[in-house]
């Protein structure tokens, strides 16, 4: 097999599921009316697969920070945080972050992906262990695999497993990064956070929790699953994402250990990428001050996420195991969630396409994210095309 034959075996695999014209993945948006409303096709829809849980991405105070931040700084820094690439507003950023969680320090990354790539790559290495739930994000997977630890999945949120593994550690258990997700991507559901310290603590481990999905969605003033259990003081590393509830880019990584600011000079995700633009951390500075005050803006979103979750389940769909923001309605096959997803799109609804491998167990999802400016009519409508829907997958 040639170098490129692979890639031609994806284009198969691919028309052989699609219909022809059908692009599923990337479709492209023409245009963008506010935070649930664009344009696709020539025809407007509804956005309910954008992970925008507070509807931020239009709040003027944050446009108005943007367009301040490029009139005075730029476009862009044109360097790394090593070179040229930290300007004033990236220490704001850092140090507001870590006063949010009340933590020592913080290091702002250019993606959320690249949070996880650089904080695990530059915790573990050969000889260390780092064990993830099975149904981590990519870029957790992709960050044990740069950093050269072994890696060892155990089932997802199964404690029992992931008891069992640590004790067949022994004494290596010592050096293991335990990472979990606040709230997981996939399916909506929470880690069990209390079980995993009490592991964690059992057997002298060090635990990473993801909080992208679950930022700005937990706790009384947003911080995630940490501030709704009350052990923030318990987790050793805090990763997370700008681009859901604080509608920008660019990732974080908080921690108490005085070691976190160390990753600074050993994680070349870190070292060797452009730095956030000035805009994007103008707004994300000011996106963060509306999350902290953001109670009403989190009860609006829970409403929306219990009404079209009861919703769907009323009309009989499998969705995950508990009410979140992100509902996904779960699937036998490929064929069965296209056509839902199709069926929604045809009615001015855009969603998440989401097939195997990337979809857990085998199954394919149609998942949709809720947010705090869907308004009630927007739910009902939703909920009414579910259920004129119900036969397309029966």
């Amino acid at each position: 097999m040639s170098l490129l034959d692979k890639l031609d075996a994806v284009a198969a695999a691919r028309k052989a599921l699609l219909p022809e014209g059908i692009d599923v993945f990337g479709i492209p948006i023409e245009e963008v009316y506010s935070s649930t409303e664009a344009k696709i096709d020539d025809r407007r829809i509804l956005f309910l697969g954008t992970n925008n849980y507070l509807g931020l991405t239009f709040s003027p105070a944050c446009i108005q920070a943007a367009h301040d931040a490029i009139d005075n700084e730029g476009t862009g820094t044109t360097g790394s945080r090593m070179a040229n690439g930290s300007y004033a507003g990236h220490r704001a950023l850092e140090q507001e972050f870590a006063d949010f969680y009340c933590c020592n320090s913080c290091v702002v990354f250019t993606t959320g992906y690249q949070a996880n790539l650089a904080t695990i790559s530059g915790l573990a290495g050969a000889g260390d262990v780092v064990m993830i739930d099975g149904d981590s994000h990519a870029s957790i997977y992709d960050g044990c695999r740069l950093s050269g630890a072994e890696i060892i999945r155990f089932r997802h949120n199964d404690m029992a497993d992931l008891e069992k593994r640590l004790r067949r550690l022994g004494e290596r258990s010592r050096s293991t990064l335990i990472i979990v997700e606040g709230i997981y991507s996939m399916l909506g559901d929470r880690a069990p956070l209390a079980d995993i310290v009490s592991l964690k603590n059992t057997y002298n481990s060090t635990v990473l929790l993801d909080e992208a999905h679950s930022l700005g969605v937990l706790g009384e003033t947003g911080q995630g699953l940490v501030e709704e259990t009350g052990l923030i003081d318990e987790v050793d590393f805090i990763t997370g994402t700008f681009s859901k509830s604080l509608g920008g880019i660019g990732g974080y990584c908080v921690s108490n250990h005085s070691q976190l600011d160390q990753l600074r000079y050993i994680s070349r995700p870190y070292i060797f990428t452009a730095s956030p633009t000035p805009a994007t951390i103008a707004s994300t500075r000011a996106a963060l001050k509306l999350l902290q005050a953001g109670t009403e803006l989190r009860r609006q979103l829970w409403k929306n996420a219990h009404q079209l979750y009861s919703r769907l389940s009323e009309l009989g769909y499998q969705l995950g195991p508990e009410v979140s923001p992100v509902i996904a309605t779960i699937l036998d096959s490929p064929q069965q969630a296209l056509a839902l997803w199709k069926g929604l799109l045809d009615h001015g609804i855009y969603v998440n396409l989401i097939l195997p491998p990337a979809a857990p167990e085998g199954k394919s999802l149609v998942r949709c994210s809720v947010s705090a400016v869907h308004s009630g009519e927007q739910m009902d409508y939703v909920g009414e095309i579910f259920a004129e829907l119900r036969e397309v997958i029966q």
